[in-house]
């Protein structure tokens, strides 16, 4: 009730314009931490703290609890890839770049080749994944992969049944109930037995897993199509590019069974395994094809250039132009050599001819045939030596007879007859001779002048020749390389291994990769953490509410009296006077160290007089009113109390006493300050109640009797002691703070706003209330003395307040009790 109004207060302070005397300034905003404010707020909220850090743990253990776990399983392969053109030694050297990019873009096709249809029709086929099986457990779902107690067979006519949940109950070792959605009424059928149903047709059968622990549990199989399944595939598997250098390749597989990510991968690498080496057959066939094909059309081509070169052989009678020229060459230098000698034996001959021609061929009967014939040795001709060396002999023997016959005795005649016959078989032979040796020169030259038309021919040849030999050369070459290459390619595909190594096979993941427990318990802690030191970041940004004095006296100038405790040994409706009940309680002791710092300001030797205010109702000034008051005139002092907020009076609440007459009426002169003072239990301390509520209690107090009023009471009393109405709400308590000697501002802990230390500092600096000084009340203390009260304050609005104090004694506080109070 008292929050309710405490808000309806704060508001209408905000909002009441001129009519209030004090308009509170809006809260700035704090430039740094209030370390003070916080540590309170923190061990405020540590409870809550506590209870959302064991939240987070236990939303992370719900999380935990109520997830599959999904595993990866990994393996990774080597691709030794190599071009067919390179196999075949028929590629050319690339640049570094070139070939890293091929490489990169090959082991792209290999990734794209994992994640085909071709890999994944393959895997269903291999796996039975078209099927899963699934039993219910206590929280989750469990996949019986490898381990369902029963298989099905199927045949589905209605494709809308795909990817349909079937429900399996087992109500004996033959006997199953089948249902599926759409269809939820369940039919008992025989294990083993055909089931026909609309738009599929089932067979169950046992399998080796089967057990009396399958009876009357719940199982479930889907039958998925291609579609769902590539899907499936889609979603789980990553197949990336580990190392370009080292042309490796990374296959992972996640699924919430362990053992079925395993076998998955595994299988992968089979599949993969066995597409490759179909893949490398199929290249190896087309690539014999493809040298036998090369081999026949470069047997053809090169049988026509064999043909070619043997026509042109044939045609020129030689095979090398270049020897040819080379023979040719020699056979003229044959020529010209057997020529020349021929010209030497001509000129031989013709020299023997004219020597012969004379009578005497040699000079005296003593000179041989070879001294007299010089080149007759040269001619190397025996018959015709003979037959000169006859001559000579015939001619040296006419000469003898000569010598002592006559001409024309018979001797000489016979002599001169012999050397006719000689000189004219010399003759004839040397006739013959040269003859035989000038057909021989006509031959040489000849042959010479063929053999210089041959000469001159030979660079066409062999232009010709060369044209022939290159088509036959690249031709022979092909050929042979293209045989050396099918052999070699033959012998090559009789060991065919796949190009490809594992280097890490899959195996059975041990952990979950997710959730990762330390993971999402360190998740919940730390949100636990965050949520609180959220709490206590949103409890300190809206934490308005003065708490301590360290607060008080940051916020304002005004000096601060004192602190009142908080006691809560009883719960007191209003306000009354405690201290002379309990006058050795904190509470008392406390008052009186008010009292002496009131010393300090006015001195109680003099006449004083003590205004009390606050912003609003509920923040203890009547309290603070009746029990200072009560604790000066336990000093000696003769203290008034004058309850001038006539609104709403509590002052004659406070000590039991009726409010027929006060200060409105002695105001206004219907009785005397004498006719209204009302004594209490302490002999020096009195009061005057507030009196009927008037309709201008501004006006009243603006009045010139009010002034005589305080006075005459100064006259009778030390201390005046006034209750004002709240300063927030009207203008009352301004006009009589100016008349005091003490204006004293009552703050109450964890009741009173802020805001409303602005207020004071306004108060200060618009009327020059230099004096004036501030009281925390309600204090919460940690020793063993204290005292708390709670109240609620009525006007004409409707608000009200009470109040309750301990005594010094407190009960003995439960260990639960003590907890709440460390963080209270």
């Amino acid at each position: 009730m008292a929050i309710n109004e405490n808000a309806e207060l704060e508001e209408l302070i905000r909002n009441s314009g001129g009519t209030a005397p004090v308009e509170v300034e809006s809260e700035e905003e704090n430039t740094g931490i209030d370390t003070t404010t916080l540590l309170m707020v923190a061990r405020r909220s540590l409870p809550w703290m506590v209870l959302l850090i064991l939240l987070g743990i236990t939303a992370a253990w719900t999380f935990l609890r109520y997830t599959k776990p999904l595993y990866k399983s990994s393996s990774t392969l080597k691709i030794d890839e190599k071009e067919d053109a390179g196999a075949l030694g028929l590629g050319q050297t690339l640049g570094a770049a070139v070939e890293t990019r091929q490489k990169l873009n090959s082991l792209s096709g290999e990734v794209e080749l994992i994640k085909s249809n071709l890999i994944y029709r393959q895997l269903k086929d291999s796996l039975d994944l078209d099927v899963n099986y699934y039993s219910q457990g206590t929280v989750l779902e469990n996949e019986l992969y490898g381990t369902s107690p029963f298989h099905v067979d199927y045949t589905i006519t209605d494709p809308a049944l795909y990817n349909t949940r079937f429900s399996v109950l087992f109500t004996s070792a033959t006997k199953f109930q089948l249902s599926h959605e759409g269809h939820e009424t369940a039919a008992e059928y025989t294990i083993d037995t055909p089931i026909e149903l609309p738009g599929v047709t089932l067979r169950l059968a046992k399998t080796k897993n089967f057990t009396e622990d399958a009876l009357n549990r719940s199982f479930q199989f889907v039958i998925h199509d291609d579609a769902s399944i590539n899907r499936y595939f889609d979603e789980n598997l990553t197949v990336e590019i580990v190392n370009p250098e080292a042309n490796t390749i990374g296959i992972s597989f996640t699924d919430h069974n362990p053992r079925k990510a395993r076998d998955i991968v595994n299988r992968i690498d089979t599949v993969y395994l066995v597409a490759k080496l179909t893949k490398n057959t199929q290249s190896q066939q087309q690539i014999m094809q493809y040298l036998d094909k090369q081999l026949e059309l470069t047997r053809d081509s090169l049988q026509r250039a064999e043909i070619a070169l043997q026509s042109f052989a044939k045609r020129a009678k030689m095979y090398d132009v270049r020897s040819g020229v080379q023979t040719i060459t020699d056979q003229l230098d044959e020529q010209e050599k057997e020529r020349q000698a021929l010209q030497r034996r001509l000129e031989l001959l013709t020299s023997v001819a004219r020597l012969t021609s004379r009578d005497r061929i040699a000079r005296d009967e003593n000179a041989s045939i070879d001294q007299s014939v010089p080149g007759l040795s040269q001619l190397e001709d025996p018959v015709l030596t003979q037959q000169i060396t006859e001559l000579n002999a015939a001619q040296q023997d006419l000469r003898r007879v000569l010598r002592s016959n006559t001409e024309a005795t018979e001797a000489v005649q016979l002599r001169r007859a012999n050397v006719a016959y000689a000189k004219r078989n010399v003759q004839e032979s040397l006739q013959q001779s040269l003859q035989m040796v000038r057909e021989q020169l006509a031959t040489l030259n000849q042959q010479r002048d063929k053999l210089n038309s041959e000469l001159q021919v030979l660079p066409q040849r062999e232009t010709e020749r060369a044209r022939l030999q290159r088509p036959f050369d690249l031709y022979e070459k092909s050929y042979l390389m293209l045989m050396d290459k099918r052999v070699e390619y033959s012998i090559a595909k009789a060991g065919t291994t796949p190009d490809f190594q594992i280097l890490s096979p899959a195996s059975m993941p041990m952990a979950p990769i997710s959730p990762v427990r330390l993971m999402i318990y360190a998740i919940g802690l730390a949100g636990g953490i965050f949520m609180g030191l959220a709490l206590v970041a949103v409890r300190y940004f809206m934490h308005n509410s003065v708490t301590n004095i360290r607060e008080l006296e940051r916020n304002t100038v005004a000096p601060v009296l004192g602190v009142i405790p908080t006691y809560d040994k009883e719960k007191l409706l209003v306000s009354k006077l405690i201290v002379d009940k309990n006058p050795k309680s904190a509470i008392s002791e406390s008052i009186r160290s008010i009292r002496t710092n009131l010393e300090f300001m006015a001195s109680s030797k003099k006449k004083r007089l003590i205004s009390i205010t606050s912003t609003i109702s509920g923040e203890g000034k009547t309290f603070v009113a009746v029990n200072l008051g009560g604790i000066i005139a336990s000093s000696e002092q003769r203290v008034v109390i004058l309850d001038l907020d006539m609104r709403k009076p509590k002052v004659n609440l406070a000590f039991g006493a009726e409010n027929v007459k006060g200060i409105s009426t002695i105001l206004i002169e219907r009785h005397t300050w004498q006719e209204c003072v009302q004594h209490t239990s302490i002999p020096t301390l009195d009061f005057i109640s507030a009196g009927p509520t008037p309709p201008n209690p501004s006006e009243l107090i603006l009045s010139p009797k009010f002034d005589e009023v305080l006075a005459e009471l100064h006259q009778h009393y030390d201390v005046i002691m006034i209750d004002t109405p709240p300063v927030g709400l009207v203008t009352d308590g301004i006009l009589i703070m100016r008349k005091a000697d003490i204006p004293i501002y009552i703050v109450r802990a964890h009741y009173s706003k802020k805001v409303f230390l602005k207020n004071i500092n306004k108060l200060i600096r618009a009327n020059g209330f230099t004096r004036l000084a501030t009281i925390l009340n309600d204090a919460r203390s940690s020793g063993v003395y204290g005292y708390g009260y709670g109240y609620g304050y009525g006007y004409g609005y409707g608000y009200g307040y009470g109040q309750g104090y301990y005594e010094d004694t407190q009960e003995k506080l439960s260990w639960w009790k003590r907890f709440r109070k460390l963080f209270a």
